[in-house]
């Protein structure tokens, strides 16, 4: 006992713990601190080590004075002062160990010391504190245990009706079958030509950017003839201004410009061929973007077109569950018929005994089969309202297909338009040649008049 694992509380602080928590009733109030101090009375202390036992394992400070009922036990009356005791002592043994108290004798019964019996409750007050908290801890964890199965339980039947409604949802009726399946067959081919198109759609887009960078080079490289054409004329004026009259120098720089010249000849041939292939392009590039133009106007009509066949499958499920329910209550009011019927033909056999009766009974009845009629009524006449409103979604269909015709009008309308930038793009660049060739001869006729004049 030299060294604790627990806190050895005073004597007044063991002695308002087990009157709050061990004791009760008279026991509580009579428990004072000179008990347990200076001397211990064993009396107190036995039956607090009785009411531990007791509040820990229910086992009763009665139970400890009983002797057992054997053939070999003689005069059983002499045994019962000390089967108290042993029994407390018995028990206290095999519980202290959790209290971390090992040397626990018939001496901390019969004759208790101070400090030994403050050290043995202050043992015994630790693990009581320590089994209460446990205790909340439990009961918290259990709390939230509960909790926890009852919102497992209402998320389990939220689950089932969720799938109940989902397997409403998705089965189809045998009579629908058949256009349900045209319907997917449809939207299957319809995503197969989209794919299709949307490749198509994106190989074009990358041969014209591959054309549009030719034609930039093209250009390029015609922006930096004109600029060598320039330079030619610059040095040909150069070259007019320090004319020299030695022979050798003349023969010299003829022959450069003649050079010149052959080179600028082969660069205007390079450039016709570069243009004829450039027109060829742009004649092609035209094509393929309308060809485009047409091909996204096209997925534009089937974009719309499948959202309108979305919402009408929505609108079709909305009116086939609104078409189950008014069915199951025609079947709730034929079944309710039947019964009627059934009573009818049971009232029958009692006319001869109850004719007033069956009088009112037979008024009652009809009432309730007007009732029934006009319920009948009402449900033909939501079922005309629902071919209404069939009638109303082909009239829709209809308009649909007269926008999509307008729709393709204005594409021709459009196709046209680019036949027209393409006719005036083809007249810019004949100008373009016109001009070329016009700068061509100019340049040969002044080569031939240096030439005239060397």
């Amino acid at each position: 006992m030299t060294e604790n694992t627990f806190p050895v509380y005073t004597a007044d602080a063991i002695v308002n713990f087990y009157r709050t928590e061990v004791l009760t009733g008279q026991e509580a109030k009579h428990l004072t601190r000179s008990d347990l101090a200076p001397a211990p009375k064993p009396e107190t202390v036995q039956t607090l080590y009785m009411r531990v036992l007791h509040l820990l394992y229910r086992f009763r400070p009665e139970c400890h004075s009983m002797v057992p009922l054997l053939e070999n036990i003689q005069y059983p009356v002499n045994h019962e002062g000390a089967t108290a005791i042993m029994s407390v002592y018995m028990r206290m043994r095999q519980f202290l160990p959790m209290c971390f108290v090992y040397d626990f004798s018939l001496n901390d019964l019969l004759a208790p010391k101070k400090q030994r019996t403050l050290s043995v409750l202050s043992a015994i007050m630790n693990f009581l504190y320590f089994r209460k908290q446990r205790m909340e801890m439990v009961l918290e964890k259990q709390a939230k245990f509960r909790a926890d199965m009852d919102r497992l339980q209402a998320y389990s039947k939220g689950i089932l009706e969720a799938e109940k409604k989902i397997e409403m949802l998705t089965t189809i009726p045998p009579e629908q079958q058949a256009e349900a399946d045209e319907l997917a067959a449809a939207l299957s081919e319809l995503q197969a030509t989209t794919v299709h198109e949307y490749q198509e759609v994106n190989a074009i887009n990358e041969t014209i950017a591959e054309w549009k960078a030719k034609i930039a080079e093209k250009t390029q490289k015609l922006a930096q003839v004109k600029v060598d054409v320039s330079n030619l004329k610059e040095d040909v004026g150069k070259l007019k201004s320090q004319i020299v009259e030695s022979p050798e120098e003349l023969k010299t720089q003829m022959e450069r410009m003649r050079e010149n010249v052959k080179n600028i000849k082969h660069s205007i041939e390079e450039t016709d061929e570069r243009v004829v292939e450039l027109q060829n392009m742009v004649q092609s590039v035209t094509q393929t973007e309308a060809e485009i133009q047409q091909m996204y106007h096209l997925l534009q009509d089937l974009e719309s077109s499948m959202n309108n066949t979305k919402q009408r499958q929505e609108e079709h499920h909305e009116l086939m569950v609104q078409y189950e329910k008014k069915h199951k209550e025609l079947k709730n009011l034929c079944s309710e018929e039947g019964q009627l019927k059934r009573t009818l033909g049971m009232k029958l056999d009692k006319v001869s005994k109850q004719n007033i009766r069956r009088q009112k009974k037979k008024e009652m009845k009809e009432q309730h089969v007007q009732e029934v009629l006009g319920q009948c009524n009402q449900i033909y006449q939501k079922r005309e309202d629902m071919a209404d409103k069939i009638q109303e979604i082909s009239r829709e269909t209809q308009q649909l297909k007269a926008k999509i015709q307008s729709l393709r009008d204005v594409c021709s309308k459009e196709t046209e338009k680019a036949q027209a930038l393409y006719d005036t793009l083809s007249m810019s660049i004949d100008e373009l040649h016109k001009r070329v060739d016009a700068h061509v001869e100019d340049m040969k006729h002044d080569v031939a008049k240096m030439s005239a004049v060397f």
